[in-house]
């Protein structure tokens, strides 16, 4: 996959991005990002990217122009472009699979209270949040979908299944795991995960993400009802 992130701060993006599998994926050319930063195509002297809103209000929003070249420069008809923002829908793990699926993909991580409308309208494919609350600027949103789409590309995390029975596969969050010591504090590793009989081990698993599900995020459920059902029966079994 060939990402383009443009940002007024590339270099903040590259250095968390340089302590990461991403950069092994990288070296391995898996992954490839170029690092665009916006001030390079502004026209003024003093490479201002910014300006007030028409009909006032708080903050500065980014100019168009700067964005539009740098897009003209550093994408083309292939290329996806994505603008990170709480006011686009919201990222899930469906929206992160649809995205690895592309060859080429531009992300722009705005600043100050977003940019110019028109950009979005007329070069913008996908507008995309991480969440419902207001961050100071759309690098760390940067971040989390390149992180989130990036280990979903085949040869990243070495272990292509290792996603499948991840938190949001399937509309149920992961079960609870444990490791070694077996009693820590006086708190023991469920026996069950002892036992080697594997049939039942996967059964409880489902059972504790349904019940971790069920208990933070009944939302992500599609089939309530089938899944309520479900439930009642394996709680009989394991409680």
């Amino acid at each position: 996959m060939n990402i383009t992130l443009l940002s007024l701060f590339p270099e903040v993006l590259k250095k968390s991005l340089e302590y990461s599998l991403i950069e092994k994926a990288i070296e391995k050319n898996i992954i490839n990002i170029n690092y665009v930063d916006i001030r390079d195509y502004s026209k003024n002297k003093h490479k201002k990217v910014d300006d007030y809103p028409y009909s006032g209000g708080p903050g500065m929003l980014l100019k168009p122009e700067p964005l539009d070249s740098a897009l003209d420069i550093n994408t083309d008809k292939n290329t996806k472009i994505i603008y990170m923002s709480p006011k686009g829908e919201l990222l899930n793990q469906e929206k992160v699979k649809s995205i690895s699926k592309y060859e080429k993909i531009a992300i722009i991580a705005g600043h100050y209270e977003g940019i110019d409308q028109r950009i979005v309208d007329n070069r913008v494919d996908e507008v995309i949040s991480i969440g419902d609350y207001i961050l100071t600027g759309g690098e760390l949103p940067a971040l989390v979908l390149i992180d989130a789409v990036a280990r979903l590309i085949p040869g990243v995390l070495g272990n292509e299944s290792s996603h499948e029975k991840e938190s949001h596969e399937n509309n149920l969050l992961e079960h609870p795991q444990y490791t070694r010591p077996y009693d820590f504090k006086g708190n023991k590793v469920p026996d069950i995960l002892l036992s080697g009989n594997h049939k039942k081990i996967e059964k409880w698993k489902r059972f504790k993400s349904i019940e971790l599900t069920l208990k933070n995020r009944s939302d992500l459920i599609v089939n309530k009802e089938k899944i309520l059902k479900e439930y009642e029966e394996l709680k009989k079994e394991f409680e």
